[in-house]
């Protein structure tokens, strides 16, 4: 059985950067890997509707929590038969976004903590009744807000159809959500989490050496 690792951090903290960057090293080192990334948008109803509401085309369901977190949550119920199979032939299973993502939104856009009743809801949600897969270790690439929200509007400019969403043009709400994740790393919420510096160079290598122990 493989190990599921996560990669977590704000819009635009280099996730998908560093899923590149510690995939090519984990296969270089010999191990057998899989990548998945959510939301996914093009590839399940949920995640659609979640963008289309995010975009302002899908009326008030925005403005409500528990219905943009349940519909995240569907989105990975969807994938949870392909994320098991995949832990059953690779070595390590990398995701760009999990269930963290969905606690810590939702719990920065209600102004809670990491012991409000959001945080503790999704993973009843997610965990227990729909029974997605479990993270092996959950890695937080920590930015200034500042930082990340450059790169998101570089991101932007850069890639057309890239616009930027409710969620990732709202200043204060990646604020309160980075708060968030630094509290369920500190709790170690669900697995044990390693806290990455999203400035500084990471050494794929080196890490890619760290989670195969």
């Amino acid at each position: 059985m493989g190990r599921l690792v996560v990669i977590e951090g704000l819009d635009g903290a280099g996730k998908r950067t560093l899923a590149d960057q510690l995939h090519v090293a984990l296969v270089a080192g010999g191990a057998r890997t899989a990548r998945f990334a959510f939301p996914r948008y093009d590839a399940d109803v949920h995640a659609e509707l979640a963008r289309d509401a995010l975009h302002g085309r899908l009326g008030d369901v925005t403005g409500s929590v528990h219905a943009m977190a349940v519909l995240f949550a569907l989105d990975r119920r969807a994938a949870a038969v392909e994320l098991r199979a995949a832990l059953e032939v690779n070595d390590v299973v990398l995701v760009d976004r999990y269930v963290a993502s969905n606690a810590a939104y939702g719990a920065a856009r209600l102004h809670q903590d990491v012991d409000g009743e959001l945080v503790e809801w999704v993973r009843r949600l997610e965990v227990e009744r729909f029974g997605i897969p479990v993270p092996a270790v959950q890695l937080l690439l920590a930015v200034p807000r500042a930082v990340a929200a450059e790169r998101a509007a570089y991101r932007e400019r850069a890639e057309p159809g890239r616009e930027r969403d409710a969620y990732e043009s709202d200043a204060l709400l990646q604020e309160r959500t980075a708060a968030v994740y630094a509290q369920l790393a500190q709790a170690c919420w669900l697995s044990p989490w390693q806290v990455l510096d999203g400035v500084a160079a990471v050494d794929p290598v080196a890490l890619a050496l760290r989670l195969g122990k």
